[in-house]
């Protein structure tokens, strides 16, 4: 997700606003809830420019915009994720777009805090990043998810059938949010999205591995050790298994790639010779 400067402000203002109410309630379930209710909104606004046009309008008086929100959202919707939508209206965004960004990423993170209270931001991690792997091993499960003229409630019921009593409740939300409304993102792109936002709420980064062959949990605790040790910071590591890497590991670190596969010195030495 970009944002230009003034949506990153609006959305950091929503987000603290949601963190507070998130550290004042005692119940789990009532962050589930947030989330669940913000995400719905999402769901109106994808499906109505117009709403989303006006909630973004930064030429109209803010005092209307919140006038307009609880007129449509007041006794449909808890008091807390009211109170999100207030700051999210009144603030001042780049665009409709990135309005409706904000409050994607605002349920994300209702969710996520939800599973770090539960303890399971782990599992959610891992559940998120193999349910990524499982639909990219398919391409015929792709195509069916990226089908635009497809059924979207088919979808998520074939989707549902993968993860339902196999994955944590968090988890399935996300996934299923994600097929709803993938919003012109590839739903692997987007389950690898979700995953890199688990990780980054544990305050880790995450190391996107791609191994020729399967590593032993010996080799991943060594390779996660030295990463920590070079970056300073706890990295997570994603691993892939991709044999057309002939042999080695390719990283990639946010736009940092270490290249120490077979194919990837193949393909240096290549344009070595080419220049």
């Amino acid at each position: 997700m970009t944002l230009h400067a003034a949506s990153r402000e609006a959305l950091a203002a929503a987000e603290l606003r949601l963190l507070e109410l998130a550290d004042a309630t005692k119940a789990p379930a009532e962050l589930s809830k947030l989330g669940e209710e913000l995400f719905a909104v999402l769901g109106v606004l994808v499906g109505q420019p117009q709403l989303r046009r006006a909630f973004a309008d930064a030429s109209s008086d803010p005092a209307g915009r919140e006038q307009l929100v609880r007129g449509l959202f007041d006794g449909k919707v808890t008091g807390a994720t009211l109170q999100v939508l207030v700051v999210v209206v009144t603030a001042r965004w780049s665009s409709p777009r990135e309005l409706v960004d904000g409050i994607e990423s605002l349920a994300r993170t209702a969710l996520l805090v939800r599973a770090e209270r539960d303890g399971k931001l782990d599992d959610v991690e891992d559940e998120l990043f193999r349910l990524g792997r499982i639909v990219a091993g398919s391409h015929e499960l792709e195509l069916l998810l990226a089908d635009h003229a497809a059924d979207t409630a088919g979808k998520v019921e074939l989707i549902d059938g993968l993860v339902v009593g196999k994955v944590d409740e968090v988890t399935k939300t996300l996934v299923d949010q994600l097929v709803r409304h993938p919003r012109g993102q590839r739903v692997v792109d987007g389950l690898s999205e979700l995953a890199d936002l688990a990780a980054k709420r544990r305050q880790r980064s995450v190391a996107h591995v791609r191994s020729a062959v399967e590593l032993t949990a010996e080799q991943v605790d060594r390779l996660t050790t030295t990463l920590t040790t070079i970056y300073s910071r706890p990295i997570a590591l994603h691993v892939e298994v991709d044999p057309r890497l002939q042999g080695g590991l390719q990283i990639k670190i946010g736009d940092e790639v270490i290249d120490g596969s077979v194919a990837g010195r193949l393909a240096a030495l290549r344009r070595n010779l080419a220049s």
